[in-house]
């Protein structure tokens, strides 16, 4: 990689960025992007470092566009790279001067009071204070600079901070949100707006708390972001960028999810669906040709003097499988069980017949629920848990019970090209497996296949029967959207 020598507009470079330290810095960023899961090759890293050598460092933002044009194959990876970015690309770099004036834990504003004079009541009412001016007039660049004095004030922890343990040191947004308080700013920022400070781009008055909070949000951004730099300092970039950064959103635990989280995985059913059932069709059409028949192709070869210029195959027709799901739709794994049924009914055209059946500890037939569900899927597991009796005289999960009544009231679902999906982390509060009915289903089926969303270093702790009846069926670890998508790909019959 050669100098940056140019910026964008044709204004030089700063100095002080070394050939080597920039590459440096660039495979370190390429290198945190793969540990996240993002599929990053030489020629997209080639790419990377010619946007580097056309546009320089000048422009923070431009820098950004062009490496993630370079980089990135999806949205959904943005979250991501943005984040990584922040931490191998801060402000200033390449800037050793700059660098220092970021890193400097003194209030950039000239018109602030010194941290130092004021006690820690009063320099947090003067954030507080300037932040909701700052928010009011959605003044970006006072904002960034709030973030930097809030973090250098309030989110130091450590050795430093008095905790007297060693290697603990380190910078905490949470810390500093916890004390800065910007969301309780509303009313404060609203009075303001309302009476003229601007910014509000002629928003009607109901609009106006959701800006705030729009903007309270990007400023809580901010400081994570600020925290996380400070952070790479102290750690090193590397070792921050892999586990302060979030996953993305394909790779975040079933299990760990939050509410928002859950919200924006069941957005993402619909792309899903797509792209797999296109993998599931083009495997159908390639296995309706057959194996090549060995004999009518050697014959076919006389022709041509034996050389075998036209297979000829054994021509077949698959047929679509057929489908059932026994899901576990309590609490634990509900956002799991969800989410597989979305992912599924999504894809119903890819089976010949789908048949759902819920439990907790008692097992009932859902298809009619999951088909008229569809336009309200955030509540899918509610409309089970209130309309369908899945739970007897207590609401624990009882895996044993589920599978024996399935066994003997709904078998019939059951035929020898039926493949069985059992969605459920096997916690059994302790409770008889009953692993004859499970064989029973297993005998059966064509395919019989648990999916657990717990990783497999948890299985058999405590309540969980997951070794035992792995014994019986294949269990295969399920922990996020991706490994699903993988599994449902990989191992569906066609």
């Amino acid at each position: 990689m050669t100098v940056p020598a140019q910026a964008g507009d044709g204004a030089a470079a700063a100095p002080g960025a070394p050939t080597a330290d920039l590459a440096a810095r660039l495979t370190g960023f390429v290198r945190a992007l793969r540990t996240h899961g993002l599929r990053i090759g030489p020629a997209e890293t080639v790419d990377a470092a010619a946007v580097l050598d056309v546009l320089g460092l000048a422009d923070r933002e431009q820098v950004r566009a062009g490496l993630a044009a370079a980089l990135l194959r999806s949205d959904g990876q943005r979250a991501v790279f943005d984040a990584a970015f922040d931490l191998f690309f801060p402000l200033g770099v390449g800037d050793p001067e700059a660098v220092r004036r970021a890193a400097d834990p003194a209030p950039a504003d000239p018109t602030a009071p010194d941290p130092t004079a004021l006690d820690p009541a009063a320099l947090r009412e003067d954030l507080r204070e300037r932040l909701a001016a700052a928010l009011a007039a959605d003044d970006w660049a006072a904002q960034a600079r709030l973030a930097g004095e809030a973090v250098a004030a309030f989110g130091r922890y450590g050795t430093a901070g008095g905790s007297g343990r060693p290697g603990s040191d380190g910078w905490s947004a949470h810390q500093t949100l916890g004390r800065l308080a910007p969301e309780t700013l509303l009313a404060r920022v609203l009075a303001a707006l309302r009476a003229g400070a601007g910014g509000t781009d002629g928003l009607d008055d109901h609009l106006l708390p959701d800006e705030i909070r729009r903007r309270v949000q990007d400023f809580r951004a901010m400081v994570a972001t600020e925290a996380r730099r400070r952070a790479a300092e102290v750690r090193g970039t590397e070792h921050i960028a892999e586990r302060a950064v979030a996953p993305s959103l394909d790779r975040i635990d079933f299990l760990a999810a939050g509410r928002d989280q859950l919200a924006e995985l069941r957005r993402t059913v619909h792309p899903l669906a797509r792209k797999l059932a296109t993998r599931l069709a083009a495997r159908r059409r390639r296995a309706a040709r057959g194996h090549i028949d060995l004999r009518r192709t050697l014959r076919r070869s006389l022709s041509t003097g034996g050389v075998p210029l036209r297979p000829a195959h054994r021509l077949r027709r698959p047929a679509r499988p057929e489908l059932v799901l026994l899901c576990d739709v309590s609490g634990s794994v509900a956002g799991f069980s969800d989410f597989t049924l979305l992912l599924v009914q999504a894809m119903r055209d890819q089976f010949s017949r789908i048949r759902v059946f819920a439990f907790v500890n008692r097992t009932a037939e859902v298809t009619d629920l999951l088909t008229r569900g569809g336009g309200d899927p955030a509540a899918l597991a509610r409309r089970i848990l209130t309309e369908a009796k899945v739970t007897g005289y207590h609401g624990n999960s009882d895996y044993g019970s589920a599978l024996r009544e399935f066994a003997d009231r709904h078998l019939d679902a059951v035929g020898p090209r039926t493949s069985v999906l059992i969605l459920g982390d096997a916690r059994n509060n302790h409770r008889d497996p009953d692993l004859p009915a499970l064989g029973l289903i297993a005998a059966r089926a064509h395919r019989v296949h648990w999916l657990n969303p717990e990783q497999p270093a948890l299985w058999g702790t405590g309540d969980s029967a997951a070794p035992v009846y792995a014994g019986v069926v294949e269990m295969h670890c399920c922990r996020n959207a991706r490994r699903l998508g993988e599994f449902i790909a990989r191992l569906l019959p066609v």
